[in-house]
Formats: structure tokens, sequence, C-alpha cells
């Protein structure tokens, strides 16, 4: 079975046994029918997917009460099997970006029923209510059923994992205010809650005070997604996630203004308390700025949550942040809208999805894809290093114990005037340790120069030998030895996959 396991704050996702780096391609949320599945496997072939993302919708396997339509899970599987990609299958219910647009219509349209949550000013609003049994037990049934099916068609594997729920959330209402949510959350919070936060008894007011309403809701849809997740694994153990839909990481403003009461950095460790059948938090991020990306994956990058960005922009200047991904030990990278239907969800994305916009993410996967399993291993073990390319820097300096790395950009390959002509910014490098002097070198569109941290007197830093190589099934192939033009500058990688191992001495 495809499993997560951790040691130390680190996490490793583990498949047929071995460590494995999810390089991913998500497709857009209506390519989920047999018809669109000739317009997916070229794209994700282009951009040298490992994994493929596709989403199953509730209203797609179960259009009638009890009556279930599995035809198109089984389609996909065969045909992923053909391309030699796994999959992560996405649930569509509840919600997906807050609302039950995927739910079947004997749900959505059935507010007596399925009630949906209610405003402060007693409107209806978009979103179904978290606290309603009758939602909960319909959702939680088909996601059984879909996970029963899974089991009986799926021995090998090829679905890794599967994410429950989708953006879960609301927006334009902080909190259900119907009767039964208004008593409850003027009622006590929970005692798991309170004891795993370490906090005073009281009410939600009184405990979280101008956070009382978002954390209400937040605790209510995670307990929901919980639930459904449980009940999931509980026939067909595999590792379960949740995306969460941002909010600003340095002015995130009142929660009116995000998806209030979804996986936002804010509200995590109640998520995390609420939620413990959830493996983990992946950010969708739509942030092109380095600095806001840069946050994000340090709000992600917990003790107790693997970084998986579950969904990111299609366009050029994402591509580079795959090696911040992989710095803060990412078990995974997944661009979204990654096929060829035609739509775009620019200026989220791409303003059209071809070859050539896919030709920056298709580089970096080239690269690491034959080396991701030992790549998935070294990050486990702490031994891996990478960086992107910030908007408003041009180095960026490594520290590898005794050695340190300075990483530049908008260098020539040959001396060391940078580059006048304008560009996109898509660089980025990673360094691995093999040993103590070791290192796998790679990257793109970069710079890559070593140094002692804290040279002695008289001693002085060599390039012993830089040996450039492939690898093949995980094994190391020798191609030829790096020196004089290639070294005398720095280790320059530009848009050619290639991977040095770096010997480093002193003299």
């Amino acid at each position: 079975m495809p499993r997560l396991i951790g040691a130390d704050g680190r996490y490793e996702l583990k498949v047929g046994g071995k460590p494995y780096l999810i390089l991913g391609a998500q497709v857009n949320n209506s390519s989920n029918y047999p018809a669109m599945l000739p317009e997916v496997w070229p794209a994700m072939s282009d951009v040298d997917a490992n994994t493929v993302v596709m989403p199953i919708a509730w209203e797609q396997i179960e259009p009638t009460e009890n009556q279930y339509n599995f035809s198109f899970l089984d389609l996909f599987l065969k045909q992923a099997r053909q391309h030699h990609l796994h999959a992560i299958i996405l649930w569509f219910a509840t919600w997906k970006n807050g609302g039950p647009q995927y739910a079947p219509s004997w749900v959505k349209l059935d507010n007596r029923r399925f009630p949906r949550m209610v405003n402060r000013q007693g409107q209806p609003v978009y979103s179904l209510s978290p606290l309603a049994k009758t939602t909960l037990d319909a959702d939680r049934s088909a996601f059984v059923a879909l996970m029963r099916h899974l089991r009986a068609v799926d021995p090998q594997h090829t679905v890794i994992m599967v994410q429950v729920e989708n953006e879960t959330g609301t927006w334009g209402a902080v909190r259900d205010y119907s009767a039964r949510a208004d008593r409850l959350f003027d009622g006590p919070v929970p005692r798991r809650l309170v004891r795993a936060l370490h906090l005073r008894r009281g009410t939600w007011r009184q405990v979280f005070g101008e956070k009382a309403g978002e954390f209400f809701h937040a605790w209510n849809i995670a307990r929901f997604v919980d639930k459904v997740a449980a009940a999931g694994k509980a026939v067909y153990p595999l590792p379960m996630y949740v995306n969460a839909a941002l909010r600003d990481p340095f002015h995130p403003g009142p929660p009116i203004t995000y998806e209030s009461g979804g996986p936002t950095n804010d509200a995590l460790p109640v998520w995390k308390v609420a939620a413990p059948a959830i493996n983990l938090i992946g950010p969708d991020i739509y942030m092109p700025d380095s600095r806001r990306y840069f946050k994000v994956l340090q709000q992600y990058h917990l003790a107790d949550n693997p970084l998986f960005v579950s969904e990111t922009g299609s366009s050029v200047v994402y591509a580079r942040y795959l090696f911040a991904t992989l710095g803060h030990q990412g078990i995974g990278f997944s661009p979204f809208g990654i096929d060829y239907t035609g739509y775009s969800n620019f200026p989220l994305g791409a303003r059209r999805i071809d070859p050539r916009t896919l030709a920056p993410f298709a580089l970096e996967y080239h690269l690491i894809r034959p080396m991701d399993s030992l790549l998935a291993r070294l990050s486990f073990q702490g031994r891996l290093h990478a960086v992107s390319e910030p908007d408003d820097a041009h180095a960026q300096i490594v520290k590898l114990g005794r050695w340190e790395a300075r990483v530049s950009y908008n260098m020539p390959a040959f001396g060391n005037t940078p580059d006048a002509r304008a560009r996109p910014l898509e660089g980025g490098a990673l360094i691995a340790q093999l040993g103590p002097n070791e290192f796998l070198v790679t990257g793109v569109h970069v710079r890559v120069s070593f140094a002692l941290t804290q040279p002695r007197s008289n001693q002085f830093m060599i390039l012993d030998r830089v040996v450039q190589g492939t690898y093949h099934h995980g094994t190391w192939q020798f191609m030829r030895l790096w020196n004089g033009d290639e070294t005398d500058w720095g280790l320059n990688f530009t848009s050619i996959p290639q991977v040095l191992h770096v010997h480093l001495a002193t003299y």
C-alpha cells in the first residue's frame, strides 16, 4: 500500500515500497469525462509528470441516490496504467471551492433534507451546512462506495493518494448562523480541542475572541471531513489529504474576505485536532511573487504536516518553485490545469496551455524524474537542499555544514558580468549531500559555486572532481569530467538537463 511515514519532522511517501516524489499535473475541473481523456495524456507526456491528478465528482458516480456508476474511474485507471502514470483522486463532493456544485442534483437542490448555511442576516448561503447529519451521511456513503470500488479494481495501487473534498470553507460568511449553529457556538468549546491546544475552557467567544466564528466553522468542517475520510480509510486505507484556498500570508484581512473555515494557516491547529484521519494539508498557491510563495511554504511545512503543493499556477513564473518546495522537504508539486482541452484559468495560470507553456515545468520534471526516488530518500534523511530564484535578489547562500554554496542567477556560463537581457524568472538549484565532501548538484538557469564556511588560515577550497552523469533506474552512470572552462566560473546550469557529482577538498 502507498503510505506516508514520518520521523524527526520529515516525511516520506512510499509507493511500491520505495520513496516516491510526486511530480504531479492536475487536469482542469471538468476534464473528468471519457471524451476529455485524449486531451489529457499528451499534456502529461509533454510535461513529463509521473502522477496525474484527476477529479471524481459525487454527481458523476451517484447521479441517482444509491445507484453508482464507476465507468469513468475504471477507464481512467486503465489508461493511466497504459501511460505508466500513478494517480491522485480528488473527491469533489459537499465542498468544491466552498460550494456543492459537484454534489448530485438530489442533494444540492433539496434544501430541506440537505440544508444550506445561513448568514448573519438570516439569508441562505451557497455552502451546505457542515452540521447537517443527512449531508454527512450521504457524502460518507458515496465516498465509502468509491473507496470500496477502488480497492477492488486497483490492486496495482495506481492511485497513491486521495484528496477529500476540495478547498473547503465558505465565501461571504464567517460561519453558519442557523439556530442550531448559534446554540453550539454559545456552548463550550469541545474538550478535545481545549486539551490539545492547552486552552482554558469556555464558550467559543470566550476562548477564541475575534477568531471564534472562523475557528468554530473550521472545527465543524474539519470534523465532517474527518468522518468522511475515516470511513473511506476503514475500507481502503490510502493516504488522504485536504487542500487549502489561501489567505494572504502577510495581510490576510478579516475572514469574510477569504474562505472561512477552510484549512488556512491560522486554522491549521484546529484542523489538526479535528481531522486526525487526514494525513496532510496542502496549500493551493496562486501567488506568483516569491515573497508570498516562500512564506506559504514555511506556513505549511510543519513538524506535524508533510508539505505537498497540491495546486499551483501553470504560468512560467511558477515552475521555479518546484525547487523551493523540495528545499522545504516537500513530497510533491502539482501545477493546475494541465491538459489540452482548451480551457485556461488565466490570470491565475497561463493564458494558454500548450507544449511551449509547459516547457519550463517539463525541463524540471525531466531533470528530476530519473532520480526522484533517490531525492525523496535524501529529503527524508535531511540531506536535500534546494532554492528557487527570488524576485528581487541575484544570489543565495545554502549552508552545507563545513561547506556553503553560493547560488547565483542571471549569470553567463563564462565570466562574472550579469546578463543584462530581460528573461523570465525560472532559475533554481538542488544540492544533495552524498557524503561529507560529496554533493549531487543540479539546477536550471543558475550558477552554483562552493566555498568553506569557516576556512582556517591558508586553507582553500578546491573542486577535486566534478563528474557529469545520469541516473538510470536509480543507478549512477558516468558520462565525463568537467574541468577548465566548465568549472572556472562556477558550475553553470542552463536549459540542458545536467546532473553533477561534485567532490570538494582543501589545499
